[in-house]
């Protein structure tokens, strides 16, 4: 049954107050002032919280709500007051209050108010527990010291706003090292959005971006907010930025020089509080000289920047990779790696990094038994050197199809081969036909191997 505490210096109130949750089943508890009720908490941990603004002498409400989120208690508070001001409500909200209910109380209120918060505060718990369980799937694994490095480097930049630029290629976890970022900042109870920008088709960066307003273009059939907005007070993770296009590059540096964005078909610009961490897997210095990647733009994202190792130069942390992939890929079921099947993974350049080895591992965890050999590695491993080839020889000119349609089944052939050698990753695919991942998208769609549904899905 849940609890409620009652903190008021009235004791009439308390009395009917109580008498009335008694009677829809609550178990209640009573504080006639802060530190008595700050001492219940302690002991109770209540499911909701009502607490009077006005306790002569004091503390007051809003003292006591204050002294109770500095200790971490995150429990719903029901602020109620005879004499409150629009002050007085609007600094109980900043603190935290889940409602702010005026004397004398409501019997239908307050039940309506109450079953809210607790339904809420039961929510939190829930999305706690699932933050808890994703963290430990998204841990950074590994003892080298270039990883100690990056850890170092997370740990000195995190409590900051300050932007961070990930490089590595692709496969390293880049994405791994900004949820750490969040997770160690002052945001980390606000949202962490991700946005894959070489996925995005070059006519709705602006909607996805910055979102848009109903009937704004054809097809905006509902208001829609876009990733800035949905990050507010957050985090706003930009996968890939050196594949946005030099349009898209020029409204994301305006937006970051004045933290003011507007909608497609808005009249109003909208204020946003956004962190904006961002990777890439180019070296955007050379996309800055060639002209592709804006060089004021540039300056503003490198505030910090955080290179990642590949795999390679970082060998031994395979034991301790494949352990914790092992266990993630078979749930309660070991999986022994033998000291010839670690040599022979050693061996091999890993150019996927990471995320080719997740994938290794979770193809042994199906095939192999509770111990892998050498064997069992050799079977999977690619050899070294492979690469992709077509599904088919080149088409020849047979006069039965113009340039154009036999380029792109060829170029279709070369693409399908190589996702099916990278086992549908794209990023691994565009490493081995040497392109970005953001122009194999788009040669995807052109050859009609991806829609554009299908290229969103993707972030």
């Amino acid at each position: 049954m849940p609890h409620v505490l009652i903190i008021d210096d009235e004791a009439n109130i308390r009395r009917m107050l109580g008498a009335l949750l008694r009677a829809e089943g609550f178990t209640v508890e009573e504080a006639p002032n802060g530190p008595a009720g700050l001492l219940q908490v302690d002991g109770l941990d209540p499911d909701a919280i009502f607490l009077d603004l006005f306790m002569p002498p004091g503390p007051d409400g809003l003292a006591t709500l204050q002294q109770l989120r500095s200790r971490g208690c995150t429990t719903p508070v029901i602020m109620m007051s005879g004499k409150a001001q629009l002050a007085d409500a609007v600094r109980a909200t900043q603190l935290g209050a889940f409602q702010f209910l005026e004397k004398p109380l409501s019997p239908e209120a307050v039940l309506v108010t109450l079953r809210s918060a607790i339904e809420l505060g039961r929510a939190r718990t829930q999305n706690r527990a699932l933050r808890q369980a994703l963290e430990s799937r998204e841990e950074m694994v590994g003892a080298t010291p270039v990883m100690d490095r990056v850890r170092q480097l997370i740990r000195q930049v995190a409590p900051t706003d300050a932007r961070v630029l990930i490089t590595g290629e692709s496969g390293t976890g880049k994405e791994l090292v900004a949820a750490a970022i969040h997770r160690a900042s002052a945001r980390r109870e606000e949202p962490f959005v991700t946005v894959n920008c070489a996925a995005i088709p070059r006519e709705l960066v602006e909607s996805e971006m910055f979102g848009h307003e109903r009937g704004a273009f054809t097809g905006a059939a509902e208001r829609r907010l876009g990733r800035f907005e949905l990050a507010d007070h957050g985090s706003l993770f930009l996968d890939e930025v050196g594949d946005l296009n030099l349009e898209a590059q020029a409204k994301l540096l305006r937006t970051l020089e004045t933290g003011v964005l507007q909608r497609l078909g808005a009249e109003q610009p909208t204020q946003v509080d956004v962190r904006i961490i961002t990777a890439t897997n180019r070296r955007l210095e050379q996309a800055v000289t060639a002209g592709q990647f804006r060089e004021d733009l540039f300056f503003r994202l490198n505030i910090f920047p955080i290179p990642l190792p590949p795999l390679r130069e970082r060998l031994d942390d395979l034991p301790l990779l494949i352990s914790h992939l092992a266990l993630r890929a078979r749930p309660g079921r070991p999986q022994h790696y033998g000291p010839e099947a670690l040599a022979r993974l050693r061996d091999y350049r890993w150019p996927g990094n990471i995320r080719e080895l997740a994938n290794l591992v979770e193809r042994l965890a199906i095939l192999g038994g509770d111990t892998i050999g050498a064997d069992d590695v050799g079977q999977i491993l690619p050899a070294a050197g492979s690469g992709p080839g077509p599904a088919h020889p080149a088409p020849r000119p047979d006069g039965q199809g113009a340039l154009t349609e036999l380029l792109d089944r060829y170029e279709r052939e070369l693409i399908e081969g190589a996702l099916a050698q990278a086992a549908g990753n794209v990023a691994e695919a565009a490493r081995l036909l040497i392109t970005d991942r953001g122009n194999l998208y788009r040669r995807m769609r052109r050859v009609g191997l991806l829609t554009r549904g299908e290229a969103l899905g993707e972030r």
